[in-house]
């Protein structure tokens, strides 16, 4: 499993530059816009510049709304902005067509400036409390698109989790069609290291965190750390290890 982690600025990017061995994507966003709110061009640059070279950098395009040619906009300037990994939140799309039309238009600006870049089409576990995209459609939606990558969140951060909304069961379905689609499957909103052998369990390719390397394990007044970012890791590692061992021989 790979792990990505989300500083909120260039501070808790260089927090995040002690850790790099023991992460492996950097992930811009700003918090206090949502979920996957969009940060600045600037910080994406200065985030990318902060961090290792060979550390890949992901930026958050925003909880997007139903327009196609903005959202693709914005996207094209997150890569132009560094960004290797552009991630999309399907926020106000309601039907797979809708999402499928936005995530098309991303695809074509980003892949055509940078044909090496990785997109990630993010639904959200809790899509019934905010009326968007079913959470389960986003393999679907990320085949069609061309995307490279389907991810779910959570939309409103209350507490709530993951798990809460979208049981372990039906994550695994997730994953399940995400890798016969030929995607990596991400799974984020509030993770937890007692989630950790569920994710890996299932296959989980991308395990996105933030609250739980945070001091007092708070995404919005804690503060990344690097011990708990080293932590966090040699836990996920153990998990990994332990259900390589267990899985049965080809």
């Amino acid at each position: 499993m790979l792990l990505l982690i989300s500083p909120d600025g260039v501070e808790e990017a260089l927090e995040c530059a002690k850790a790099a061995q023991h992460l492996d994507i950097v992930d811009v966003k700003k918090p206090d816009e949502g979920s996957l709110g969009a940060n600045y061009p600037w910080v994406i640059r200065e985030i990318r510049a902060a961090v290792p070279a060979d550390t890949p950098v992901s930026a958050t395009v925003g909880d997007v709304p139903y327009k196609p040619g903005t959202v693709a906009q914005a996207a094209l300037g997150a890569a132009v902005s560094g960004a290797t990994y552009i991630k999309v939140g399907l926020y106000g799309c309601t039907t797979p067509e809708q999402a499928v039309e936005v995530m098309r238009g991303v695809v074509r600006a980003v892949k055509d400036f940078r044909p090496d870049a990785f997109v990630v089409a993010s639904g959200y576990a809790d899509a019934h409390r905010i009326g968007c995209v079913n959470p389960l459609a986003l393999p679907d939606i990320a085949r069609r698109s061309g995307s490279d990558a389907a991810m779910l969140d959570t939309a409103v951060k209350d507490g709530t989790r993951l798990f809460d909304h979208v049981p372990p069961p039906l994550c695994a379905d997730f994953v399940r069609q995400a890798h016969e689609a030929g995607l990596l499957a991400a799974l984020a909103g509030s993770v937890k290291s007692g989630d950790l052998a569920e994710l890996a369990r299932m296959g989980t390719d991308i395990v996105g965190v933030r609250g739980a390397v945070c001091e007092g394990g708070d995404r919005t007044s804690g503060r990344i750390r690097p011990h708990l970012v080293a932590a966090f890791r040699a836990e996920m590692d153990q998990h990994v290890r332990a259900h390589t061992a267990a899985a049965p021989a080809n």
